[in-house]
């Protein structure tokens, strides 16, 4: 005879993650995750002295976020109304990049674009070299 063994879920909206470890997991810095904190993109739970600890939730808005901005170039206006879209549709965090991704889709937004993208992000802020014959 088997025992029935019960299978509980995870807490995701448990804040349990340091910023470092967030910021290290989406290779962002943790000054990115400050700026979306006060942007009021992703605002996770403070601890007693004052520190953000995310949430499985955070982390996976998170994701969506870097996505966002680095495959499909949206500044932080464009995010907030994407996550605004999510949230209305009642759409789970876990299910974000999924989602998005069938709607980039549905706008012909290939991976080939979203590789351009990321390639002029990775180079903003950056002075062009010089070139030398």
């Amino acid at each position: 005879m088997q025992k029935k063994t019960k299978t509980e879920s995870i807490d995701t909206k448990l804040a349990i993650l340091p910023i470092s470890s967030v910021a290290q997991s989406l290779n962002v810095h943790q000054r990115t995750l400050r700026i979306y904190d006060k942007e009021g993109i992703l605002s996770p739970n403070r601890s007693d002295k004052n520190r953000r600890n995310y949430s499985i939730d955070d982390l996976e808005k998170a994701k969506l976020v870097v996505f966002l901005t680095r495959n499909l170039a949206l500044n932080l206006s464009g995010v907030k109304i994407i996550l605004a879209i999510l949230e209305e549709n009642k759409i789970e965090p876990k299910d974000y990049l999924k989602y998005i991704n069938k709607v980039a889709k549905l706008a012909k937004i290939n991976e080939a674009m979203q590789e351009n993208n990321v390639e002029k992000s990775s180079n903003r802020g950056r002075k062009a070299k010089n070139k030398q014959s």
